[in-house]
């Protein structure tokens, strides 16, 4: 489509807006692409460049900056990816190491952010078994009772038990202490099991609020069980290319809170293998007209479980970003496999 003068031009214009920031006239693009064009031929390029819309002309400038169409040709046929530095896989190596998996999800959503000055995203693997460390009660009324479950990755999770009849405080603690030096630990569906015979123990009168708070707290545990680390979203406060542009900044901030719709932006990129990016509106039903996204799949014994992601301005550093991400997916893939 693009002939190879066209493809060295596009390229050193995206390379120069992604260094700069401001848009690229004739002069820029006949010093840096290594050309021997006059500026009337350069300036032909580019107008064919705008008019297959790889390039726009803002009102403002003579110069021209990549359109989305323009970054998805570079990224998918010009770019050249640059390796990792070895302080920078070292640094990735020491901080994702075999450990807690709480830990390793927060470690590499904490890694990318630092390693991109983006925002570093982890989708955490589901809990095949709902198992919780242990559980508290609280009264809150004469008949509404909070449970409070601990994951064994730490996760609190939270439940209104409504109860046939009030029950003193002792007598939560009573129950409390009974799940939690008989059952922590355990799956619930081993509990349930267990529960039909073991509770004809107890008194009657709170064998019913035990059960109800094992199958709200297995509901809970599943419920809660994917799970998004988003680190660094203040990190695109700096970048210049958003900070003045509050509407945008806002959408993607309510899509970090809205963590559902993070994992269906975050879902294609499960179904896919290796590196993927996701520019503008490619990213599916959320529309982030200035963000970029890179993403890659992490496993666990060969099976996918999750994905980490860096989002960040259109205008990023991919050929830094990319390998950021694949080495941290690899990295991550092998550290959660060896515990």
């Amino acid at each position: 489509m693009l002939n190879q003068r066209a493809k060295i031009l596009l390229k050193t214009l995206v390379e120069r807006y992604i260094t700069e920031g401001q848009p690229v006239g004739s002069r820029s693009l006949s010093k840096f692409s290594g050309l021997d064009l006059s500026p009337a031929t350069i300036r032909n390029v580019m107008a064919d460049l705008e008019e297959m819309g790889f390039v726009a002309s803002p009102h403002t400038s003579a110069g021209r900056i990549p359109t989305h169409q323009g970054y998805r040709f570079f990224v998918d046929t010009l770019l050249v990816v640059k390796p990792l530095e070895l302080i920078e896989i070292h640094q990735l190596q020491d901080q994702l190491h075999p450990d807690n998996p709480s830990r390793l999800i927060s470690a590499a959503s904490q890694l990318l952010a630092e390693l991109t000055r983006f925002a570093g995203v982890v989708v955490a693997p589901k809990r095949s078994t709902a198992i919780f460390r242990y559980i508290e009660f609280m009264t809150l009324s004469e008949k509404r009772i909070l449970l409070i479950i601990v994951t064994p990755e730490g996760d609190v999770q939270n439940r209104v038990l409504f109860t046939d009849r009030t029950y003193s405080q002792a007598e939560l603690t009573e129950a409390a202490n009974f799940i939690n030096q008989n059952y922590a630990g355990c799956a619930i569906d081993e509990i349930r099991t267990r529960l039909q015979s073991e509770l004809k123990q107890l008194r009657h009168d709170t064998t019913q609020l035990m059960t109800a708070a094992i199958e709200a707290g297995g509901a809970a545990i599943k419920e809660n069980s994917e799970n998004v680390v988003v680190a660094g979203e203040h990190k695109l406060l700096d970048v210049y290319d958003l900070s003045s542009n509050t509407t945008s900044l806002k959408k993607l901030f309510d899509l970090f809170e809205r963590k559902t719709a993070l994992l269906q932006l975050l879902e294609f990129s499960r179904k896919a293998e290796g590196v993927q990016i996701f520019i503008g509106g490619e990213s599916g039903g959320v529309t982030l007209d200035e963000f970029s996204m890179v993403t890659a799949p992490y496993e666990v014994d060969g099976k996918i479980v999750g994905t980490v992601a860096v989002i960040g301005p259109t205008r990023m550093a991919y050929e830094r970003v990319i390998p950021i991400v694949d080495v941290t997916a690899r990295l991550l893939s092998s550290a959660l496999s060896q515990h």
